[in-house]
Order: C-alpha cells, then sequence, then structure tokens
C-alpha cells in the first residue's frame, strides 16, 4: 500500500508533463505540416560547386552532331 504514496504522484506529474509537452508542441506549430516532410527527401536540392565541379571533370567532350538530314553519306 506504501508504493502507492511513490507510484501515484509519479504517474501523475509524468502523465502531466507529457501533456503540458504535447500542449506547447501544438501552439508551437509543431504539427501544422504533415505533409512536406514526408516528401522533403525526394527534393532535390541546388547541386554544390563542389559537386558541379567534380561532374564536369568526368564528361566526355561534347561530340559534333552529324551534317546532312538523314546523318548517312552515299
Amino acid at each position: 500500500m506504501s508504493v502507492l504514496y511513490i507510484a501515484l504522484p509519479m504517474a501523475l506529474l509524468l502523465g502531466g508533463g507529457g501533456m503540458l509537452a504535447c500542449i506547447l508542441s501544438i501552439r508551437r506549430g509543431q504539427y501544422d505540416d504533415l505533409d512536406t516532410p514526408a516528401v522533403r527527401m525526394l527534393i532535390d536540392d541546388k547541386p554544390s560547386d563542389e559537386t558541379r565541379s567534380r561532374d564536369t571533370r568526368n564528361q566526355a567532350p561534347p561530340t559534333e552532331a552529324p551534317s546532312g538530314r538523314s546523318g548517312h553519306q552515299k
């Protein structure tokens, strides 16, 4: 029976703290946008300067397009 004197106030404090944290996060807008975070990883970022320079070093030089309509010589 004496364990109730410790367990009950602890349970009430933990429950009250959880409720307070939930209310504060709702008021501060934590749950306003539920769709964007799920697709944020699919959005491409702008390539950085390091990535851009690495990509240009590994590319082959551009080739010239064949002259004429069909590209074949008779």
